[in-house]
């Protein structure tokens, strides 16, 4: 029944374009008499699938068959280093009660070949290997084997404590009480990490707003922008108000990252996008946070202010985020990165209009795709002289009060799975002359 369950949640992701989390969302409220056992297998083979798509595909190629969900999971069943076996998948393919559909002639002869077989085999191309689709293997070959590896493995659940209404040791003590065991991140002087996933939405501290999710890498990119009180800060492509919350809790703070609130926000915080359904969040989100007085501004380009702070978390790939949408990447086209890499030049510039001489534009992109990075922020910069880099390391520790870590040496800052722990990240810090 798991089985079955799993290949109908698979077929619905392909077909669904909101993203594999959404779709599992709708899927399981769908089904509320599903245990929790249940849910968590299901849910682990349908992200197996799709972590080990390429390599299921190959296979599948090899002996002519069409690749989609049943097939997938059959193949999946079959290479399953837990001790299930070809003979294991004939019998759960059995038909009977819950189960999947009986094999046909055509599957039953699959499984014979893959009997005895690994997953991994020397025929496999790189790229079908590193599970990346072959047209991103030029741009990502240098990322190495142990990167590409960390990229395609699961992601923890990290929260970010809200400074506006605790502090990460009273919030860890909070979590604690729940029963939750979190960690402090390693990076992030505001970050929790949770040893498992759990139901978020039923504990005290996130429904007080003591935590918000929030990956360490994402934090550290709200942390860099170097919002303080009494500036004026523009979040330019807000969304859903991630990095908005955080930048108002910088910006309420006497001192970043101690926890001494002043207790209410100064200066101005504008939150921008091209879309106002896509900021609907922010609001339930704000009042839980304890947030006040975050202006809206739809689109973006009518924001008429000068910042000394502009936050350009641009439109892109979502190529960092692999680890948590591994369907993401089966997604993306040559097609799609094309537009991604127009649009970005196209709210850097504007965005760049905003920041008062003397302020900072921060350019963010959670991908790891140097197209979407340092190719960017060259081109803005060879087309602005009015803007200078500031070093990585040298903003970090102006930001942060910190070392910043190993590595970090040039102008822009790059986070990734491997070195850091965190989603990747590309973090460009930019001043405009006075």
């Amino acid at each position: 029944a798991r089985l079955a369950a799993a290949i109908e949640l698979l077929d619905g992701i392909e077909r669904d374009g909101r993203g594999a989390d959404r779709h599992m969302a709708s899927f399981f409220r769908a089904r509320r008499y599903m245990g929790s056992g249940d849910r968590a297998a299901v849910r682990e083979r349908a992200y197996g699938v799709m972590r080990r798509r390429a390599r299921l595909d190959w296979w599948l190629a090899c002996v002519g068959s069409a690749a989609h969900a049943r097939t997938r999971v059959l193949a999946d069943v079959a290479f399953a280093p837990d001790g299930a076996n070809s003979e294991t998948a004939a019998q759960l393919f059995s038909g009977l009660g819950h189960a999947p559909a009986a094999l046909s002639a055509a599957e039953a002869a699959t499984l014979g070949v893959f009997a005895g077989q690994a997953l991994d085999h020397p025929g496999q191309d790189s790229a079908t290997r590193a599970e990346i689709p072959a047209w991103l293997w030029p741009q990502l070959a240098h990322l190495g084997a142990d990167e590409l590896a960390a990229l395609n493995r699961p992601a923890p659940v990290d929260l970010r404590a809200n400074a506006l209404k605790t502090t990460r040791a009273r919030a860890l003590a909070t979590l604690a009480a729940s029963g939750v065991n979190a960690e402090a991140t390693p990076l992030s002087p505001l970050g929790l990490r949770l040893h498992r996933p759990i139901r978020l939405e039923s504990l005290p501290a996130y429904k007080d707003g003591l935590v918000e999710v929030q990956d360490e890498g994402s934090q550290l990119a709200a942390l860099l922008v170097g919002a303080r009180p009494g500036m004026t800060v523009i979040d330019w492509c807000a969304g859903a108000g991630g990095k908005t919350l955080a930048l108002a809790s910088d910006m309420t703070m006497t001192g970043a990252m101690t926890g001494a609130m002043t207790g209410a926000m100064t200066g101005r915080l504008v939150a921008c996008d091209a879309s106002e359904a896509r900021l609907e969040a922010l609001a339930p989100r704000a009042a839980r946070a304890g947030v006040a007085n975050i202006e809206i501004c739809v689109p973006a380009e009518s924001c008429a202010l000068a910042a000394d702070r502009v936050l350009v978390d641009a439109p892109c790939s979502g190529s960092g985020t692999w680890r948590r949408h591994p369907e993401a990447k089966w997604r993306l086209t040559p097609e799609h990165l094309a537009d991604y890499v127009a649009r970005q030049d196209r709210v850097l510039a504007a965005a760049a209009e905003r920041v008062r001489p003397g302020g900072r534009l921060i350019y963010v992109t959670c991908s790891v795709l140097a197209a979407e990075g340092e190719a960017r922020l060259g081109k803005f910069l060879a087309a602005h002289a009015d803007f200078v880099p500031v070093p990585a390391a040298e903003n970090w520790a102006q930001t942060l009060g910190t070392k910043a870590p190993e590595g970090t040496d040039g102008d822009t800052l790059r986070l990734t799975p491997w070195c850091h722990g965190t989603d990747g990240f590309f973090i460009g810090v930019m001043e405009r002359r006075p």
